[in-house]
C-alpha cells in the first residue's frame, strides 16, 4: 500500500463518499459522473482490498476499514484543504454549493424561510435540512456530512464551536375565547388550567418547569406530545393551555384561532445555538455561510 501507488485525488473522492452517503450526490458534489465516481471507488477497493462501502437501502455504509482510515485521514486532508483554501475565495454569485444543515422540526419553520428568502440571489446555492440525533451531531459535523447544526444549548467536545445566535422567550398559547384570555393570565390561573407539555422525551419536565419548581409550585400535565404543531390543533380545540417558544408561536397564531400571552411570571428563554465543527471554520464557503446564518439573527 505504497503512498506513491495511491492517486491522492481518491482521497478527495473517498471523504466525499463517505460524507455524501450516495455515489450519485459525491459525483454532483464533485462535478463529476457517476461512471467516474465508480471507477475512482474501485480503484480505492483496489487499492485497500477492501470493499470500502457496502449498500444498505440507498446508502453506502462505510466499513470499519473505511472508519479506521477516515479517522486517521481526515486531519492531513483537513490541512490540504485549508492550505489550498486560502489561495481560493469563495464567490456565492457564481460557485455552486450545497449546504447540509441539522435542524430540528421548530427551528425548520422559523429559520428555513427567512435563509431561503436571504438566498434567492444565490440561485447555485442548495440547502438540505435534516434532523440528527443529537447524539449524533458531533459526529456528524466531524463527517463533515452537516456543515452545521442549529439547536439549543448542548455539551459538545473542544472540537466542536458554537456560538449563540438567539434568544427566545416563552409564551402561553390558549383558544380564542378561553376563560384566561378574557379575565388574564396570572399565576392562579396559570396553575387552574391544564396544560400541554411538548418533549421528545417520555417523562421529566419542561424548562418552564423548573421556574415553577423553584417557586414551589407545580402545575397540570394533561397531555405530553412530541410536535409544537400537534400541540396547538389540541390548544384550539380544548381549554388546555400550551407553554411555547414566541417566534414559533407567532407563526402558528396567524393561521389559527389562537391567542398568544405572556407568561404569568419571568420564565427562562430558549437559547438557540449555532454548531460547526473547528477542523472546517476556516472554509471560504462555510466562513460566508456562517456569517449569513448569524445575520438572520442579528448577531453579528
Amino acid at each position: 500500500m505504497a503512498l506513491n501507488r495511491l492517486d491522492l485525488n481518491l482521497l478527495h473522492v473517498f471523504d466525499t463518499i463517505y460524507r455524501e452517503g450516495s455515489l450519485t450526490r459525491a459525483a454532483k458534489a464533485l462535478h463529476l459522473t457517476q461512471p467516474a465516481i465508480s471507477h475512482s471507488l474501485a480503484r480505492l477497493r483496489d487499492h485497500f482490498n477492501d470493499p470500502l462501502f457496502t449498500r444498505q437501502g440507498n446508502q453506502m455504509v462505510p466499513t470499519p476499514l473505511a472508519r479506521r482510515f477516515l479517522e486517521s485521514m481526515r486531519p492531513g486532508l483537513n490541512q490540504i484543504q485549508s492550505a489550498v483554501n486560502q489561495f481560493h475565495a469563495f464567490d456565492p454569485a457564481t460557485q455552486r454549493k450545497t449546504y447540509s444543515l441539522g435542524l430540528r422540526d421548530v427551528l425548520e419553520s422559523t429559520f428555513l424561510p427567512q435563509l431561503m428568502n436571504r438566498l434567492e440571489p444565490y440561485p447555485e446555492m442548495e440547502i438540505v435540512s435534516q434532523r440528527i440525533p443529537r447524539r449524533d451531531m458531533e459526529t456528524q459535523l466531524a463527517a463533515g456530512k452537516l456543515d452545521f447544526a442549529i439547536d439549543v444549548l448542548l455539551p459538545v467536545s473542544n472540537h466542536t464551536s458554537h456560538e449563540l445566535l438567539r434568544q427566545d422567550r416563552l409564551v402561553v398559547l390558549a383558544r380564542a375565547g378561553h376563560p384566561v384570555v378574557k379575565r388574564g393570565l396570572d399565576m392562579d390561573a396559570y396553575l387552574e388550567a391544564k396544560h400541554v407539555l411538548v418533549s421528545s422525551r417520555t417523562e421529566g419536565p419542561g424548562i418552564e418547569d423548573f421556574e415553577l419548581s423553584r417557586r414551589g409550585v407545580q402545575r397540570n400535565i394533561r397531555l405530553r406530545c412530541q410536535h409544537y404543531y400537534a400541540a396547538c390543533r389540541v390548544v384550539e380545540s380544548s381549554d388546555l393551555l400550551l407553554t411555547m417558544p414566541e417566534t414559533y408561536a407567532r407563526i402558528i397564531a396567524e393561521r389559527s384561532d389562537i391567542q398568544v400571552m405572556g407568561p404569568p411570571a419571568q420564565l427562562p428563554s430558549l437559547d438557540v445555538h449555532l454548531y460547526w465543527h473547528k477542523a472546517y471554520e476556516g472554509e471560504p464557503a462555510l466562513v460566508w455561510f456562517r456569517d449569513l446564518l448569524r445575520s438572520l439573527s442579528g448577531n453579528q
